[in-house]
């Protein structure tokens, strides 16, 4: 984190902005002073306070010492000293006129930096702070030592047998005054540090989207520690107190210290290391809690307590918090192995804490989902627990810590839309919020800060989006063609929009482009975006625009909009009549640039002349071109190599733009790419129990691919079509719209006889005709999860709900259901 200071901004602004800052103060006082005056807890003195007048005259003796250092090293010395005399004069006269003077120059100061920078450094407010704490919590210590020193004069007092007079009901009635005083003082601190730790797990949650995040608690531990003590000490003087003023002036006030303690107490069983937020089910994670309190709590246990974890639902969550018992949550959602671990101290610091290493969900109980809403939005959260007595204040103490919300997942395919539920709670959730509640829409500057953070840290670049960026995503996901950004400043983007709606003319939602984007450039194209070589967000219609007026042979990457996790090369050729032609090369994805690098293909196209603008390509790539190896081995073998073509035969025939397709050329053999689509099976699927579910033959967009092992082809599926969900049996009558992966073993996959009650209702999914199928089916095994291999669906170890759950997956819309970068289709992928 960079230390800025609020004067290191201040020194940098315009001459004219000083006029207004030092009015009746010496500028070059000011300037000599420098870093130093922000650097004192000014704006938290209160003069008309005893401790903190004292703790000002003490500051202002440091700052006339300080400007007496300072003008040792400048060539006016003798000026500078006589103003430094006359500053400590009126500090020694008129020690509170100085401190309002230092606390006007500071507010003005900040004011300045905020018109000009639009906000405070924040070190500098984690500064302001950090003093603030400290002089409070020196200001608790001597009201505490005040009271020991009342309560020492009241007992001298009745040691002479006075234990009425004047001076000691006036100490009776200071002492009732000054423990009430710090009551309050002590809360005002606790809240301000159970503030602290709530933006810490906001910035903890942030940083799943990417943002930088310091995750050191030993600030946080220490300022806890210090409370805790204070408590302890506040609870003496409180029993002390009473017994020699009475209960009277302090009734509420024990209950009300002891429910702060155990507040404060509750609030420090932090999950430091958070679980996976898409857990995947029967898939080990890890996580860990840490007890800041630990060294105050556990020090004198004979044996150390158990963090017991559980995993509840987002309704049991919120009911969690808005309960009134004090005794430990039980109820639960799911089944989590290896959820026990025994609480240690580390050897070399302070810190108590539990780690998990060998997690794994098992199964989920599914909650009633409301609407629309499909299971990868369903939040979830792991609930740690620990339960210990404390002798010293005979309690016993109940410790509860939620994790961030989680998505639980049991297909790989589903972890498109459960990061994008994710990444939506991580950016927008306030700060104190009931448990998981999250706004349907936010400001659309406020999704580009998202858009980009994720981005950035994803591929790991320090080349952020660039406002032309934004202006294509929000054309994109707003279906609008403005080129003015301010169009979209005062526009909200709407969850549905961001990743439940299919974006026009195809298959996917705005999230799941994007993320393909983010994916492809995380793993092949670090390197060129870092060096600026790819505009990518850019429409075709702008491509255009940009590249008519280009010599020949100039070009520019971008990112596909047909197809998710792909880039195009966009070039201008002219004909012979001196037309402009703007041609798109079919788009390469991951799997592509994996065989040949993007470098190697653009140097490969001898038409390719000019990286938009003018800037020719060897220059621009020449370090992202593989070294050529030399051509003779010493093996026997003759070398073989691999180079890039493209076909122009369709531009011939057209004067507009077009796509055109690459080949690979590999020695003497030429294979077109993307390779040709697999074959279809032809005849329909038909579910048995109801003719209205029927599997169409025809390549639909949904279309399931299914790989098969050894030889077989790999045969497309396509997505049923429901004209009466109604009819369907049990609980899948309003989630079935497409089918089941067929599977097949040579006795009993298809016997009703043989199958399990639980996959009974949906036998009649599985069923394949005509019979002759049958045989590119024998043999195989399904995996579901890396669960154990089966003959037979209906011998899995499935319970209900994964089955529903398999269902939902592999027939949800669309827009849940997003396409493998490989191919064009928005079906799932099965491991058969």
């Amino acid at each position: 984190m960079s230390k800025t200071s609020l004067w290191s901004l201040v020194s940098k602004m315009p001459p004219e902005c000083f006029s207004s800052l030092y009015q009746g103060f010496p500028r070059n006082i000011r300037h000599l002073l420098a870093d130093w005056l922000e650097n004192q807890p000014w704006m938290f003195l209160d003069v008309s306070d005893a401790f903190c007048l004292s703790m000002a005259m003490t500051i202002l003796a440091s700052m006339v010492d300080e400007l007496r250092r300072a003008s040792q090293h400048c060539s006016n010395k003798e000026e500078l000293l006589q103003q430094i005399n006359c500053l400590e004069d009126i500090c020694q006269r008129e020690p509170r006129q100085m401190v309002e003077t230092f606390k006007g120059i500071l507010e003005r100061e900040k004011t300045a930096v905020i018109e000009q920078f639009r906000s405070l450094p924040i070190s500098y407010c984690l500064k302001q702070e950090e003093m603030k704490f400290r002089l409070e919590t020196q200001n608790l210590r001597h009201k505490l030592g005040e009271t020991q020193a009342l309560l020492d004069r009241l007992g001298q007092a009745a040691k002479v047998n006075k234990p009425s007079t004047p001076d000691v009901d006036g100490i009776k009635l200071k002492l009732t005054s000054l423990i009430l005083s710090t009551v309050n003082l002590l809360a005002s601190m606790q809240a301000q540090l159970l503030k602290r730790i709530h933006i810490w797990k906001r910035q903890q949650q942030l940083s799943g989207n990417g943002a930088p995040f310091n995750d050191d608690l030993s600030p946080i531990q220490e300022k806890c520690e210090i409370l805790f003590d204070i408590h302890i000490r506040l609870n003496q003087e409180l029993l002390r107190t009473s017994s020699e003023v009475g209960t009277e002036a302090f009734k509420g006030l024990p209950e009300q210290l002891s429910n702060s303690l155990i507040t404060l107490v509750k609030s420090s069983l932090i999950v430091d290391k958070q679980p996976p937020q898409v857990l995947k089910t029967q898939t080990k994670f890890q996580a860990s809690v840490r007890i800041l309190l630990g060294s105050k709590l556990l020090d004198n246990q004979d044996k150390m307590p158990s963090v017991k974890v559980s995993i509840i639902t987002e309704k049991q969550a919120r009911e969690m918090m808005l309960r009134q018992s004090i005794e430990a949550w039980t109820e639960c959602a799911g089944e989590i192995v290896n959820n026990t671990a025994t609480l240690e101290k580390h050897p070399s610091s302070k810190v108590y804490g539990a780690v998990f290493k060998n997690l794994s969900v098992k199964k989920i109980k599914r909650c009633e989902r409301k609407g629309s809403e499909s299971v990868t939005e369903e939040k979830c959260a792991i609930l740690f627990t620990v339960k210990f007595n404390h002798s010293t204040f005979n309690m016993t103490f109940h410790l509860e810590a939620l994790s961030l919300p989680l998505v639980v997942i049991v297909h790989g395919n589903q972890d498109n839309n459960a990061k994008a539920t994710i990444l939506w709670d991580n950016a927008f959730a306030e700060v104190e919020r009931h448990p998981f509640k999250v706004s349907e829409s936010v400001a659309w500057p406020k999704m580009c800060e998202t858009l980009n953070l994720r981005f950035v840290s994803e591929v790991g670049t320090s080349q952020s989006l660039l406002p032309e960026h934004f202006i294509f995503l929000a054309q994109k996901v707003f279906n609008d063609n403005s080129l003015n950004a301010e169009d979209f400043q005062h526009r909200n983007v709407s969850w549905s929009q961001f990743n439940k709606e299919l974006l026009p003319g195809r298959s996917f939602t705005f999230w799941q482009w994007f993320d393909g984007v983010v994916e492809l450039s995380k793993k092949c194209l670090k390197s060129y975006w870092s060096d600026k070589l790819i505009i990518g967000f850019i429409s075709k219609q702008y491509v255009h625009k940009l590249l008519c007026s280009q010599p020949d042979g100039t070009f520019l990457l971008r990112f596909s909009d047909s197809e998710i996790g792909g880039i195009t090369i966009a070039h201008i050729l002219r004909n012979q009549e001196g037309a402009p032609q703007i041609q798109n090369i079919q788009p390469f994805t991951a799997h592509d640039l994996g065989i040949r690098t993007l470098g190697d293909r653009i140097r490969d196209l001898t038409q390719l002349k000019y990286l938009y603008k003018q800037k020719p390509k060897d220059e621009a790539f020449q370090k992202h071109y593989t070294k050529v190896q030399p051509t003779t081995k010493s093996d026997g073998y003759t070398p073989a190599s691999i180079r890039m073509e493209v076909s122009n035969a369709q531009s011939q025939s057209k004067p507009s733009d077009t796509s055109i397709m690459p080949k690979l050329e590999i020695g003497a053999h030429q294979q077109d790419y993307p390779l040709a689509h697999s074959p279809v099976y032809p005849s329909p699927l038909v579910c048995s129990q109801n003719p209205n579910i029927v599997m169409g033959s025809q390549v639909h967009p949904g279309n399931l691919h299914i790989p098969f092992p050894g030889s077989y082809p790999e045969i497309q599926v396509p997505v049923a079509h429901m004209t009466s969900p109604s009819h369907l049996p049990g609980t899948c009558d309003t989630m079935i719209r497409g089918s089941l992966s067929p599977a097949y073993s040579p006795v009993n996959s298809m016997n009703p006889n043989t199958a399990s009650p639980v996959c009974s209702q949906y036998q009649d999914l599985m069923q394949v005709d005509p019979p002759q199928f049958q045989p590119h089916m024998m043999g195989l095994e399904m995996v579901f999860n890396g669960m154990p291999h089966s003959d037979s669906i209906s011998d899995l170890p499935l319970s209900l709900d994964d089955i529903e759950d398999i269902i939902d997956m592999i027939t949800a819309p669309a827009a849940h259901c997003p396409a493998p970068s490989s191919i064009e289709s928005s079906g799932e992928r099965l491991q058969l």
